[in-house]
């Protein structure tokens, strides 16, 4: 084959290429609804030892791992960050909790929408507009994390009860297509009276009554077939402090559950914490930011249709 013949065969190939590359994906066929369930502080050992049962029901009902992994440093705001911005500290810039969208040490590599780090509320928005989108929070910190404008509704609510009581009002009114809510109760326990510990494990206990109470509100919603619960956590804690390079701070549960999920798999390959935003982009058939790292968790899904 001449020179220009083979140029004009990696020319055509470089098309079909980039023809497949654009395809865009696909949403799961069956799934309408993501809830993302964050408790700031609940470590896997917190999980396993407190009386969890509705957490250990959607683990057994969906797929899990119990070595998921947040990023350095263990502290909140550098971890809720990478969780919803699919990437980490070196990426999007959030590298303590003193953290701004005007205050920062590290620029980010890209920015989104919202002029921040894109996040997968951003990426939600911008790719399907009419989307119902929200946040509840027990903690005031996250919202700086978000894009302002990317939430139909975006909301501190402190006292995990009252977090709770919000977050299911919404949902059996708006039938939101993504809602994350946060609490911070099991944080504070590990904070005051340590991880490990009685009071520890009791607040982790309440955080899996109100999980039981968010899914019977998606059950009389009318949503519960068409929605996947994704629970995790942003560290866990040692002693009565976190921030540290140990594995017990660093180590986090990850549980996902729903249509198309994998009954009762224990994932084995690596999860890090920032691709649940790329697994909630694939769930909803999203294209990833280039800026972001994270990859879903494909280990916990059904074969699905090509996309």
């Amino acid at each position: 084959m001449s020179l220009s013949k083979k140029l004009l065969a990696l020319a055509a190939a470089a098309v079909v290429v980039a023809t497949i590359q654009a395809v865009p994906a696909r949403p799961l066929p069956g799934v309408e609804h993501v809830v993302i369930i964050g408790v700031d502080g609940m470590s896997p050992k917190g999980l396993e030892v407190a009386k969890t049962p509705h957490m250990h029901q959607l683990m057994r009902e969906g797929a899990y791992t119990l070595h998921a992994r947040g990023v350095m440093p263990t502290v909140s705001s550098p971890n809720w960050a990478s969780m919803i911005m699919g990437a980490g500290p070196e990426q999007h810039g959030v590298t303590s909790n003193d953290w701004e969208q005007d205050k920062y040490e590290i620029p980010p590599i890209c920015h989104g929408s919202g002029g921040i780090f894109p996040t997968i509320f951003g990426v939600l928005r911008e790719e399907r507009p009419s989307s119902i989108i929200a946040c509840f929070t027990d903690w005031d910190g996250f919202i700086r994390l978000v894009e302002p404008k990317a939430p139909d509704a975006m909301a501190y609510v402190p006292e995990v009860d009252n977090t709770t009581a919000h977050a299911i009002a919404y949902l059996q009114k708006e039938k939101p297509t993504f809602v994350f809510i946060h609490y911070d109760n099991v944080d504070h326990a590990g904070h005051k009276y340590g991880w490990g510990t009685t009071e520890y494990y009791d607040a982790v206990g309440h955080v899996d009554q109100l999980i039981g109470k968010l899914i019977e509100a998606i059950k009389h919603a009318g949503m519960f077939e068409q929605t996947i619960i994704l629970i995790t956590a942003d560290h866990g804690g040692k002693g009565k402090d976190h921030g540290g390079n140990t594995m017990e701070e660093l180590e986090i549960p990850w549980i996902i559950f729903g249509p198309s999920l994998l009954r009762g798999k224990e994932i084995t390959s690596p999860v890090n914490t920032y691709d649940t935003a790329a697994t909630v982009a694939y769930i909803f058939g999203l294209t990833p930011p280039e800026c972001w790292i994270g990859k879903p968790v494909l280990e916990a899904f059904q074969s699905v249709p090509a996309r």
